[in-house]
């Protein structure tokens, strides 16, 4: 499996799905970041607003923002080469690059419809 690390643009929270006006990219992102890690395969993911160190401390994501400026945001970085800059992968490209079945990236059925409300069962 290969490493994936994102760097974000400069958003509200870390994941950018907060605020007034949710972007849905951000959220399918989201979705598919969380079933990943379901299965163990981790993404790190960086933000210029919370983590601004990673972005100096790897010199090629360094390079970009100071080539093309935070309009290169988000900048997909796999096993330490840039793959993609200005937008989130596609979930083809999630599983290209960590070389994983699609399925991973999808909610699992069987979690959708269980509930998790407590032993007297659904609320």
């Amino acid at each position: 499996m290969n490493k994936m690390t994102i760097y974000d643009p400069a958003m509200c929270c870390p994941t950018g799905t907060c605020g007034p006006s949710v972007d849905l990219e951000l959220i399918r992102v989201a979705t598919v970041l969380n079933n990943l890690k379901k299965k163990g395969i981790i993404v790190e993911r960086y933000g210029l607003t919370n983590n601004p160190s990673a972005f100096v401390t790897n010199s090629d994501v360094n390079n970009l923002l100071k080539s093309k400026g935070p309009d290169a945001l988000p900048a997909v970085v796999v096993d330490g080469e840039i793959v993609k800059t200005a937008s989130y992968p596609t979930n083809e490209e999630f599983a290209k690059w960590l070389n994983v079945p699609m399925e991973y990236l999808s909610q699992d059925k069987k979690s959708e419809t269980k509930c998790n409300c407590g032993p007297k069962g659904c609320c």
